[in-house]
């Protein structure tokens, strides 16, 4: 059973976790989200399509201008309050590696902190445990926050995936965080080049082993980008095949911006693997 906020979901139960961008800079909508009435519509459609967690980001993870927590801060905190208010029963995360910032937007109604670069803020996990919430602990490949990788190497890049976020798991726990609301995440893209992110995928079903919930974060990153040759906006398709083959391999949360298509997909898989009956179900019974 994993458990956020006020919601708990079974253990084959898939979880959409939609993308919010608070950023003017934003690698997928440049900024499309920064303000707040098209991010908050952007919220009441993601629900209504069948996300049950939003994830509020106020920093890019790819380079650019600086922002500092205050700035950072500044972004998400009033916005996860509004969130809050509006859709009391939503799942809240933000995506932030500060620590200050972890605990400003928990004093404002956040559920989960999505901890992207690996633990590298080692408060974060405190706050997690101080304040009762949900803690994603990802592997980056020891990566500085919005650093590209660059000629990145493992001796086995799963073996990494597993010891780290294992790892930070476990610290989390023994910090107080619930057990039942950590997940681990491989971390596509970050800290590894395509064909790491694609031996990830491909050796998923050794994270779901240990017991962890699996988050997978997929959604038009540059490994579907360089494995088809195409351009941030022609990686859907690419997106939703890795979305299902995860499935089928049994991650659990996911990380989107196409949260309708997403949903098709995994109640799709969710089907074919005995989990969720069809919506309908007619032909050869009239």
């Amino acid at each position: 059973m994993l458990r956020l906020g006020r919601r708990a979901f079974e253990a084959h139960e898939p979880v959409i976790m939609a993308i919010v961008n608070r950023t003017p800079d934003s690698f997928y909508d440049q900024g499309a989200t920064f303000r707040d009435e098209p991010a908050l519509a952007r919220v009441e459609q993601a629900v209504a399509d069948g996300a049950a967690i939003i994830d509020i980001g106020g920093v890019k993870a790819g380079p650019g201008e600086e922002v500092t927590a205050e700035e950072e801060a500044r972004r998400t905190v009033g916005f996860v309050a509004e969130v809050r208010r509006r859709f009391p029963e939503v799942v809240i995360s933000v995506d932030t590696w500060r620590a200050s910032v972890g605990e400003a937007v928990c004093e404002a109604g956040a559920d989960l902190l999505n901890d992207a670069w690996g633990g590298v803020d080692p408060g974060l996990a405190e706050v997690a445990a101080r304040y009762g919430v949900g803690l994603v602990c990802t592997h980056a490949g020891g990566a500085e926050p919005r650093t590209r990788p660059h000629r990145v190497a493992y001796d086995d890049v799963m073996d990494d995936v597993l010891r780290v976020t294992v790892g930070l798991a476990e610290r989390a726990v023994a910090l107080g965080v619930p057990r039942e609301s950590v997940m681990i995440d491989p971390g596509h893209d970050f800290g590894k080049n395509t064909r790491h992110s694609l031996e990830a995928t491909r050796r998923l079903g050794e994270m779901v082993a240990t017991g962890w919930p699996v988050l997978v974060s997929l959604s038009n990153k540059d490994f579907v980008g360089e494995t088809l040759d195409k351009p941030v906006k022609e990686r859907v398709v690419g997106t939703l095949a890795t979305t299902a083959v995860s499935a089928w391999l049994g991650a659990q949360v996911y990380r989107v911006h196409e949260v309708a298509e997403t949903r098709q997909v995994l109640d799709m898989v969710a089907s074919i693997a005995g989990h969720r009956p069809p919506a309908v179900a007619r032909r050869g019974l009239a």
